[in-house]
């Protein structure tokens, strides 16, 4: 099995609302969320943009798992940004780095990320799932 996530690399949550015209190949990479195949985030977001929809570029989120095979160490901290992007309700993952590294002697990987959001809307907060946020978070955006 040969890394699938690498600088540049996108996920996009399985049942995110995208426009009819996009197209692209992509292949499952956890439960609900799928690795887009052949694109990164800027040739995405040109297929995004071309669609009149918009790609929007989020905080950075980081985290970072143990393990002696560097490939489940990677899974295990890109289903911890996964986790984290869910709860701020995003639907989209652009991967900037993975590093692999030691601390006393053992091995981990820290995965660093960008959140994104794909919707039809150029405002952040006029998205067709703004009914399912909670009022203390729709405050803080």
């Amino acid at each position: 099995m040969t890394d699938k996530i690498k600088m540049g690399a996108i996920l996009i949550e399985g049942g995110a609302l995208l426009p009819d015209s996009l197209r692209f190949e992509s292949e499952p990479y956890s439960k609900a969320w799928r690795l887009v195949k052949n694109l990164d985030g800027y040739g995405l977001d040109r297929k995004i943009r071309q669609a009149g929809w918009t790609f929007f570029y989020m905080a950075q989120i980081k985290a970072s798992a143990f393990g002696f095979d560097r490939e489940k160490a990677v899974r295990r901290a890109v289903n911890r940004v996964l986790a984290n992007l869910r709860s701020e309700k995003f639907n989209s993952l652009e991967i900037n780095q993975v590093a692999a590294k030691r601390f006393l002697g053992l091995p981990y990987v820290t995965v660093s990320a960008h959140s994104r959001h794909i919707q039809e809307s150029m405002f952040l907060c006029h998205d067709k799932r703004l009914a399912e946020w909670d009022p203390a978070q729709l405050a803080a955006v």
